[in-house]
């Protein structure tokens, strides 16, 4: 039996800014070149006070009662446009997962360090993914690659939680993300015990040391 015939889908050739002639609505709201409010008018008197300046009218706001124009000439406008998107994208994370290698017979000291690393990736709200990977033997006991990695979940627990519980991918793989909990849910980070302690000075009464004060 023939499916219905349904028509493919074509993107939008919809402009993402209208401008000019294009400009639908009857009354707008302008702004000039410097983002200054010009106040409600006819589409028509917008056109022609763009026009006058030798500039474009744009809509920037289609869905605001009435749309929002500017006046400023197009070329300028998409080079701003352009720089706007270019700095949000800069003040993205350029990493928001950072990734960890475990041993199913980790040692104590490289276990604690990795478990640091995870609480600071974890407080700069990045995820972590725990990965461990079974070599030789120890694929035929993976029970103690698990409790490494329940282990470390349950000691980052103050920090963050695991998205789902440790799970292979293989034979040889097991893995497990952590993510960042809200800030105000997390511990506060601990004080480094080999950090230099502030030295507080002793309090000398003013007239210490002065022969002859009463």
């Amino acid at each position: 039996m023939s499916r219905p015939y349904s028509p493919r889908p074509y993107p939008s050739r919809e402009p993402l800014h209208r401008r000019n002639g294009k400009i639908r609505a009857r009354e707008v709201r302008v702004l000039d070149e410097m983002k200054q409010p010009l106040g409600v008018m006819s589409l028509g008197d917008a056109l022609r006070l763009a026009q006058n300046r030798g500039l474009d009218l744009i809509e920037i706001a289609p869905t605001a009662v009435p749309p929002v124009c500017r006046i400023i000439e197009y070329g300028k406008f998409q080079y701003e446009e352009s720089k706007k998107k270019k700095e949000s994208l800069a003040r993205q994370p350029a990493n928001t997962m950072k990734e960890l290698q475990l041993s199913a017979n980790i040692d104590e000291n490289d276990f604690r360090t990795k478990l640091n690393h995870a609480i600071g990736f974890l407080n700069e709200d990045m995820k972590v993914r725990v990965k461990l990977r079974f070599r030789g033997r120890q694929r035929a006991h993976k029970e103690f690659g698990f409790q490494v990695v329940n282990r470390f979940v349950a000691e980052a627990a103050t920090h963050g939680r695991a998205d789902a519980p440790p799970k292979m991918a293989g034979d040889r793989d097991m893995h497990v993300i952590i993510s960042p909990l809200p800030r105000d849910q997390r511990a506060k980070p601990a004080r480094d015990p080999e950090a230099p302690k502030p030295v507080r000075e002793p309090v000398v009464p003013p007239d210490a040391g002065v022969e002859g004060a009463s």
